[in-house]
């Protein structure tokens, strides 16, 4: 008994450690924008990210069919896609209310696959959440209307990316899958980042504080998460990854000096309840979940 509650309080504190290491990885990354953009600075993490994930899981020792390579390369571009558009958006609104938008596409997932009544008043309160967080005032700017679209846009790749991830991660190994993905969302990113910036993106002042993104972005808590999810039951899992919005907010507060206003966090708690919600009332499912289902 004790052992199984050392190791589930081993998990749990995987996972905040987890969500803590992105937040702090974007708040970093916004750092990067005013040198190198936002496309610059999302190049330069899955590009390095790729390369320290290609190192750890050397999938080329593993065959591939063409099935399963062009199932990474659309799970791929949804990442680098996924990735492109938050950081478009976090460099136009808070990182709280970012992440609380990027947070509609699993949750869509999670509540459109079920026909239950419990589930559509799930989505009813992340609706009221989307509408409190959008700004009504003449007095915003255009731009943070343009930031809320690309926070949408990412949870719509997010939404991709789980479900072409849980297609390449049925046959491929998760950690294989996971750095070919990352690989093909580099490619697909990086001209994009390079044609911009090409300037600026090897800077050595930039470099080091890249790789610090890199890492805890995507390596420390793509680890963090396969251990987690191999202790506890993916509701458990879920559950605790729904809190992440409201970690974001506090993260962009401390790094950043963002303030939200009574009515974001408002917006954020409904979408952090719909999330929980919907976690806590999932099916049980005969599949094990891969930790290929989880942004990275």
């Amino acid at each position: 008994m004790r052992n199984k509650l050392s190791s589930t309080f081993l998990s749990i504190t995987s996972v905040l450690i987890a969500i803590i290491s992105i937040q702090s990885g974007a708040s970093l990354a916004k750092q990067l924008f005013p040198i190198v953009g936002a496309t610059g600075a999302t190049a330069l993490r899955l590009s390095i990210a790729a390369v320290i994930l290609l190192i750890i899981w050397r999938p080329w020792k593993t065959k591939l069919t063409r099935r399963q390579l062009i199932t990474i390369a659309i799970y791929g571009t949804a990442l680098g896609c996924m990735n492109l558009f938050f950081y478009l958006a976090l460099a136009r609104i808070p990182l709280g209310v970012a992440v609380a938008l990027e947070f509609t596409g699993p949750l869509a997932i999670a509540i459109f696959s079920s026909h239950r009544l419990m589930d559509f008043i799930w989505a009813v309160l992340a609706v009221i959440g989307i509408i409190l967080i959008i700004p009504h005032s003449q007095k915003i700017p255009l731009s943070h209307y343009l930031g809320i679209v690309y926070a949408l846009g990412a949870g719509a790749c997010w939404a991709m990316y789980i479900l072409f991830g849980q297609k390449a991660g049925a046959t491929v190994h998760g950690g294989q899958a996971t750095s070919l993905g990352m690989l093909a969302g580099a490619l697909v990113i990086f001209p994009i980042g390079l044609s911009q910036h090409a300037s600026q993106l090897f800077q050595l002042k930039v470099i080091p504080l890249a790789v610090v993104v890199a890492i805890l972005s995507s390596a420390l808590p793509y680890s963090l998460e396969m251990l987690a999810l191999k202790k506890i039951p993916i509701k458990t899992f879920s559950i605790w990854m729904s809190i992440e919005p409201a970690m974001a907010a506090v993260a962009g507060l401390i790094f950043l000096g963002e303030h939200l206003s009574g009515k974001q966090w408002l917006a954020i708690l409904c979408i952090i309840i719909a999330s929980i919600g919907s976690a806590l009332f999932i099916r049980k499912k005969t599949a094990t979940p891969s930790p290929i289902d989880t942004p990275v």
